[in-house]
Parts: structure tokens; sequence; C-alpha cells
């Protein structure tokens, strides 16, 4: 069983209250829009971090976070890329990658709006987790928890971490 912090569009800016939700748990994703290196070095010193980089991302975080992500966590298939779109408006590489061989989980940041949809047509769980910087369109700053328990996806929270 593992306890996973899911976070995007940092910006180069980690709210300080973040650093309570993150410690209960394992992992901790990031959808993109790092900002610098910095930031995920400083995550990596509570949890574990599996990144992906985003459009704002200069090559200091390419060099050490791709572009998009796929991997199992317990038994659960995730994608992770920061530019994805989201159901019926899927951006055309992300459709390409989904009707291949659809995860389990597809996760993307971007557009700083948070949704959690459950996709019919790929029988998949699409998450944005809104932004957690002070940049961009949201009006308040988000991360969402979730825990993976074998094959199941259980106890989403959205975390609401203040005004931007």
């Amino acid at each position: 069983m593992k306890r996973i912090a899911l976070i995007s569009d940092t910006h180069n800016y980690l709210p300080p209250n973040i650093f309570k939700y993150l410690e209960s748990c394992d992992e901790i994703w990031h959808a993109g829009d790092i900002g610098t290196i910095n930031i995920t070095e400083q995550l990596e010193q509570l949890k574990p971090v599996r990144a992906v980089y985003g459009n704002i991302d200069g090559q200091e975080v390419r060099k050490f976070h791709p572009k998009t992500q796929r991997f199992f966590c317990e038994q659960v298939d995730v994608l992770i890329t920061h530019i994805g779109g989201y159901p019926d408006r899927y951006t055309p590489e992300a459709r390409i990658l989904l009707a291949k061989n659809p995860p389990k989980i597809f996760i993307c940041g971007h557009s700083h709006i948070l949704k959690i949809i459950y996709d019919k047509k790929y029988n998949l769980l699409h998450i944005n987790p809104g932004s957690c910087g002070i940049q961009g369109i949201h009006k308040v700053k988000t991360l969402v928890r979730f825990t993976i328990d074998g094959d199941k996806i259980k106890d989403m929270e959205v975390v609401e971490l203040g005004l931007k």
C-alpha cells in the first residue's frame, strides 16, 4: 500500500504549509512546470519523487525529469505527462498514448484546473491536481492525495492550500 501526494505547476514555489500534507505520504508525484531543480531536490529530502518536466521547465529540470513517465505503483499502471488535456479533449499525443495501451491512471497538469474524472472511453482515472504554485489562472492552491493498495485506487482527497 502506498500513499501518494500529487502536485503540479509549482513554478518554482512551494507553499510553506504543503510540507505537513506530504509527510504522511510514501511518494510525491509532480506533473510538471516545476520551475527549477531546487524544487524537486527539496521534495526528495522528504520522500521519493517521480516528476515530469513541463513547458516552462528549462534544460536543468529536463536533464533529470522526462517528458512522460509510465510505471507501475503496486499493481496500478500510471502515466504522467504535463500537457495531456482531459477526457474528450486530450491532446493528439495523449490520444495516441491512451489508444495504444491505456493506463489505469492518467495524470497531467498544465491547465492549473483541478479535475478528477473517470474516463469511460479508456477505462481510466484522469487526474489533474491543479496548481500549488502562485502563478497562473487558479485562485486556490491545491494538491491531491490518494492511496494505491494493490490494484485499488482509494482515499482520494483534495487538499486546498489557501488562496494564490
